[in-house]
């Protein structure tokens, strides 16, 4: 599945829309400088989460997924399988997971959960983060290939 094109209010329709890190990168992450930086930072925790081998999902939202010239910060939704223990995690990934350490450290706003703590299931908690602070709904991008 391809990114759609942005609706009127400059976010992407409603949908929770699949597209692999490459994709998003490219799309959203090319002009100007700041989106380019916040680009390396998605790409780079990413890879930290990714690499603690426990990723089921990773959903990108928020300013960076609109068509806003200087988006604030990348805005993050991880589903952990349930064997994850945040306790064990090492080295920088371990900012990540930590809401006020990942906005510090990375720009970046992330929230977790595991599998099974997601409520009332995973693709009911994945499709809320398309609300936005008004009420009204926006798209978001699950990064393809999350799964652990």
């Amino acid at each position: 599945m391809s990114i759609p094109p942005f609706a009127g209010s400059g976010d992407l329709p409603e949908g929770v829309h699949e597209a692999s890190l490459e994709e998003v990168v490219s799309h959203f992450g090319q002009l100007p400088a700041g989106r380019k930086l916040l680009a390396v930072r998605l790409e780079r925790i990413y890879g930290l989460v990714a690499g603690t081998g426990h990723l089921k999902r990773f959903v990108v939202f928020g300013s960076f997924m609109t068509n806003a010239a200087e988006p604030n910060d990348v805005d993050l939704f991880l589903v952990m399988d349930n064997a994850f223990d945040v306790t064990t995690v090492l080295g920088e990934a371990r900012f990540v997971f930590d809401h006020d350490a990942a906005q510090t450290r990375f720009g970046a706003s992330v929230f977790w959960l595991r599998s099974l703590v997601a409520l009332p299931d995973e693709d009911r908690a994945v499709r809320s983060w398309q609300a936005k602070r008004d009420g009204t709904r926006r798209g978001i991008v699950e990064i393809r290939g999350a799964t652990a």
